[in-house]
């Protein structure tokens, strides 16, 4: 028998990409993209539940047993404290708009700012929630890009406020500066802060929210993309991947020579 003899050699046929190769493909594929659908939800209801009953039980103690809903009721009823906390809360601030108000507020912060430990506390969180919570303030509501932490490499950062005189005084150079913070991934919440030259920022028309979420799934949740097309995408690698692994499962025919 000689060369010419031999029976030709066919290639194994190649599973169509969309057809999955058993059960546990299409499981797997199945639960990636329920767990894709479903994880966000779950998280969600649950940090909101935790936030409703942590409240709850911050403002619980001093609501009257006379007026607490649990009295009347068979059951609790969730989320009573936090209605409770924004009527306070509320009042508070219209109290505090009119002249007693005030007056009660900066007799309170001149008792406050004769402690030594509390005084520098005090002022500092009051200083954060105002810059925060001020209808007007424009900070970390812009997103720029820095080149860091080498030349080449970009980072996105949260622009603040301008330096104080006393810090831009001391600054290096003539040009302006700003001041922004560096998320770190995945965790958005701690980073860097430090002053950059103006010219150094490229502004980017991104919202702080997108910036974030961006940060926390390392670049995997781009902004502005369709979340259905997100769960398209997580089946076409599971998919890949499956058609990769039959591939390597396949036997390599003989060489006859």
């Amino acid at each position: 028998m000689n060369r010419s003899d031999l029976p030709p050699t066919v290639p194994p046929a190649e599973l169509p990409p969309d057809v999955p190769r058993g059960f546990m493909a299409r499981f797997r594929n199945y639960f990636l993209t329920g767990l894709v659908v479903a994880g966000p939800i779950a998280i969600t209801f649950y940090l909101t539940w935790w936030f409703v009953t942590w409240v709850d039980g911050l403002v619980r103690p001093f609501v009257p047993i006379a007026y607490r809903p649990e009295t009347y009721l068979p059951f609790g009823l969730p989320g009573s404290g936090l209605i409770v906390a924004v009527f306070a809360l509320t009042l508070l601030g219209f109290l505090t708009a009119n002249l007693i108000g005030r007056t009660l507020v900066d007799l309170g912060e001149k008792l406050l700012g004769r402690i030594p430990a509390v005084r520098a506390i005090y002022r500092g969180l009051k200083q954060v929630f105002e810059t925060l919570f001020s209808g007007s303030g424009s900070s970390f509501r812009r997103v720029g890009l820095v080149e860091f932490p080498s030349p080449g490499m970009w980072s996105i950062v949260l622009i603040s406020q301008a330096p104080s005189v006393e810090v831009a005084s001391n600054l290096p150079g003539k040009e302006e500066h700003i001041s922004v913070f560096l998320p770190c991934a995945p965790n958005p919440t701690t980073g860097f802060f430090f002053y950059v030259p103006k010219s150094r920022i490229i502004e980017v028309e991104m919202s702080a929210e997108d910036a974030a979420t961006l940060i926390m799934s390392c670049g995997v949740v781009q902004p502005g993309s369709d979340p259905q097309k997100k769960i398209a995408a997580l089946a076409e690698v599971a998919n890949a991947a499956r058609v990769a692994n039959a591939a390597s499962l396949q036997p390599v025919p003989a060489k006859v020579e």
